[in-house]
């Protein structure tokens, strides 16, 4: 095999080893199979044409076609001409693939089905990095920048991946990254002759020298080792949740630490448009009011104008038998202790641990923590639900409408943490509270003036395709337009009654799912879910509900007293039959038959976004993006080591190739003297040119001696019928490099290597091609003679 067919083939090798990342995102690996078939396909490809040869550009013409038309026949062969080629209805398959495989990651949990769509932009994705790694390693030699795309690969899957094995994936992508790099390294040594293994060694024999390759072989096992070693003595900076390599929410010892702000919903809009109702939990419970079972996720108390989000928190160990009393319930309030068998999906990996509120008591394995104000459990150390089984004891709180009417002022701490509204809300939002709650007599009254005003007075709609902005003017677009979803309605809900000095935060979770006839409930992603809960002192912290017909209006915000003027709205509004029936009927939850929620651990919870967070190709584009970035500002240091490894590298098998090596070396000795600052001046001898560098340069005698060998030989190869043979010309070039480079200042040597000078040969160069490609058109052209003896 040849050194450039060596190459292609570390090239596809180390592209499958970046896609390896790829693998926990989706349930099956099928994908993988697929596309390591159409990338060999695509290497062999490159491999014939480089043979013919081709020229570079229909080198990579020839690959992305050939690419292209097994695409086709793997995804679109019904819709393409002769089930080969992609005609316009193939490509608008492709189009909706495309969506639905961005629909589908959005939707999905970790990992995810393999869907066709999302198999097209994994199989896609990885043709079109390896399509890349070939041109820039193989088909320009260039195996450095190569890294660039294989990185963009890696960072793609190790950003969206739970982090469970990011090591091993790394080591994998490293070791192909690194295999492509000694790959085009021995193919350079190769240049020079045969590659010696090195010596054998003799018993008593003094160890010989050790080969190229080896050497390199063992300096990059050394840093692979380093990189995987040298980050567990670094100091980390642990988010929380926002570490997704699973290294635990708390910080500290002991059962302290803290929890950061982190938001579980995701896929807001995209999620709405599921077809499929995958089911989350499995429950078997011991209430009789199933219309009143919510499960809580987590709680969202920050409110900065346009997320609301968790705050920081404290976080303890789990109480062992029972957990504190609720703030603000009195023992006056009614309660029922309530037993819930929980089990989790194997598919759904939630950080936090979906419960009935107030818990008081859990049992459950794994690496959970406690956060006390909230009454949450959050895994630590990568634990998340993914398959898990727990009971957990809650209390079915069953206040009144008077106990709530009368309820004294919360104490000044809750007050003051959860009535905090940012200065760039609407004065709508205020005003509109105000006028909604006019004749109402406390809180209580506010509250439920509030939840009638979105649920039937108002005139809002349920609406999930609704577009109402984003930032801090969302909120007043909403209450202007009325058309939304829950997010929006217990959004406003929430900010309206901090308006008022009522303590509110935003419930995140899953509404009460559908009764079985084995009398289990099931809850899926239809019926996830948000709602507001206000804070009423000796109650708590109540559940409301303002979404129309999506989940159940409590009874307690129906006033018991005579006379009042309220409607009856304490009916379930949702399909949560009191008789378990035999077939799972169709939830009405939050998502009115398609999920807004996937219970993620990842990104945060717009207001209203028309985007529910980077997509795999925003993610790849901004990568790329940045490597570009990093790229051009070194792109003339990049051209000038690219040089003078060509120049300094080349070699005379003959004497026909000893004259274009000799003045290679020429060229590079006064490129390098120019980027230190020494001009080249062309009409002098080069003698003459030597003496000058000597002097300018400040030179000592063994490398004044060195330029003046490559000069002699120059002449040589210029005016000499027979130029003599010269050896070690590229070694004095080095020498006369370091030796420059030790006389000059810091800033000159940064200079000459970040912005070298002599790199604007790179645009004579293209100046005298685009001249000669003129000339060479202009000679095309036909030239017509006017016949002899013919007159104008």
């Amino acid at each position: 095999m040849s050194g450039r067919a060596r190459l292609a083939v570390c090239a596809a090798v180390a592209t499958l080893a970046a896609a390896c990342a790829l693998l926990p995102l989706v349930d099956k690996a099928t994908w993988l199979f697929q596309a390591l078939f159409i990338l060999t396909v695509q290497t062999g490809v490159g491999m014939a044409a480089r043979r013919v040869p081709l020229a570079r550009s229909l080198t990579v013409f020839a690959q992305a076609l050939v690419t292209l038309l097994l695409l086709t026949l793997a995804f679109a062969r019904e819709q393409a001409l002769f089930g080969l080629l992609p005609g316009p209805e193939a490509i608008r398959h492709f189009a909706d693939l495309l969506q639905a495989g961005s629909d589908d990651v959005s939707r999905y949990a970790i990992p995810a089905p393999l869907t066709d769509g999302i198999r097209l932009m994994l199989v896609g994705g990885v043709l079109i990095i390896g399509l890349a790694v070939d041109v820039l390693a193989v088909t320009f030699r260039s195996a450095a920048p190569a890294g660039l795309p294989l990185l963009a690969l890696y960072s793609v899957a190790a950003g969206l991946s739970d982090g469970g094995a990011d090591w091993l994936w790394f080591l994998v992508a490293a070791a192909g990254y690194l295999m492509l790099l000694l790959a085009e390294g021995r193919d350079r040594l190769s240049q020079w002759g045969r590659i010696f293994a090195g010596a054998p060694r003799t018993p008593g024999a003094e160890p010989g020298a050790v080969a190229p390759v080896r050497t390199g072989r063992r300096i990059g096992a050394v840093a692979l080792g380093i990189a995987l070693v040298v980050p567990l003595g670094l100091p980390a900076m642990n988010g929380g949740l926002l570490d997704a390599a699973g290294t635990g929410v708390g910080t500290g010892t002991g059962g302290g630490g803290t929890i950061s702000a982190v938001n579980p919903l995701v896929s807001l809009r995209d999620s709405l448009n599921v077809d499929e109702d995958r089911e989350v939990l499995t429950l078997r419970t011991t209430s009789e009011n199933l219309s009143d079972l919510y499960l809580r996720i987590v709680s969202l108390d920050d409110f900065d104008g346009t997320t609301w989000k968790p705050a920081k928190r404290n976080i303890t160990a789990v109480p062992d038998d029972t957990f504190p009393t609720p703030i603000g319930l009195s023992p006056d309030i009614k309660r029922a202790e309530v037993a819930t068998r929980i089990s989790a999906a194997n598919w759904y990996a939630q950080d936090w641990l979906p419960m009935p509120y107030p818990p008081s008591g859990v049992d459950v394995e794994g690496n959970w923590r406690y956060e006390p104000l909230g009454m949450t459990l959050v895994g630590d150390h990568g634990q998340n639900t993914r398959g898990l089984t727990y009971t957990v004891r809650s209390l079915d709180v069953q206040p009144t409408a008077e106990q709530l009417a009368s309820a004294p002022e919360p104490p000044a701490a809750i007050e003051r943490e959860f009535t905090k509204l940012p200065k760039s809300l609407p004065d709508v939002v205020a005003e509109t509270a105000r006028e909604v709650t006019e004749d109402a007599k406390n809180p209580y009254e506010q509250a439920v003036k509030i939840q009638e005003y979105f649920t039937l007075t108002g005139g809002f709609e349920y609406d999930t395709e609704v577009d109402v902005g984003s930032g801090s003017r969302a909120i007043a677009k909403f209450l202007r337009d009325k058309r939304g979803f829950c997010v929006h309605y217990s959004f406003a809900m929430a900010s309206m009654a901090r308006s008022l000095g009522i303590p509110a935060r935003v419930a995140v979770g899953f509404a009460p799912g559908t009764p079985q006839g084995d009398e289990s409930v099931t809850v899926g992603l239809k019926d996830a879910h948000a709602w507001p809960e206000l804070y009423f002192e000796g109650v708590g912290w109540t559940r409301f509900e303002p979404t129309p017909s999506r989940g159940s209006v409590p009874e307690y915000t129906q006033p018991d007293t005579s006379g009042s003027t309220l409607p009856d709205v304490a009916r379930p509004t949702q399909s949560a039959s009191a008789a378990p029936s035999t077939e799972p009927s169709q939830s009405e939850s939050c998502a009115a038959g398609r999920p807004e929620l996937c219970a993620s651990e990842s990104p945060e919870a717009a207001l209203v976004t028309s985007d529910d967070g980077p997509k795999w190709w925003a993610l790849l584009a901004w990568s790329l993006a940045g490597a570009a970035a990093l790229l051009i500002p070194l792109s003339p240091m990049l051209w000038r080591l690219r040089t003078r490894a060509v120049r300094l590298g080349a070699h005379g098998r003959g004497e026909d190739d000893a004259a274009p090596h000799i003045l290679a070396v020429w060229q590079e000795l006064t490129d390098t003297a120019w980027d230190f600052g020494i001009t080249p001046e062309e009409s002098q001898t080069p003698r003459k040119a030597a003496a000058r560098i000597v002097r300018l340069g400040h030179l000592d005698p063994e490398a004044a001696a060195a330029v003046h060998r490559v000069a002699d030989a120059v002449e040589q190869v210029l005016y000499a019928p027979r130029p003599r043979p010269a050896a070690g010309l590229a070694e004095d070039v080095r020498r006369v490099v370091a030796a420059l480079r030790g006389s000059l200042s810091r800033s000159t040597r940064l200079r000459a290597l970040f912005m070298p000078r002599s790199t604007v040969r790179v645009v004579w160069t293209a100046s005298d091609r685009w001249r000669g490609f003129a000339a060479r058109l202009a000679a095309l052209r036909p030239t017509f003679r006017r016949p002899s003896g013919q007159r104008g």
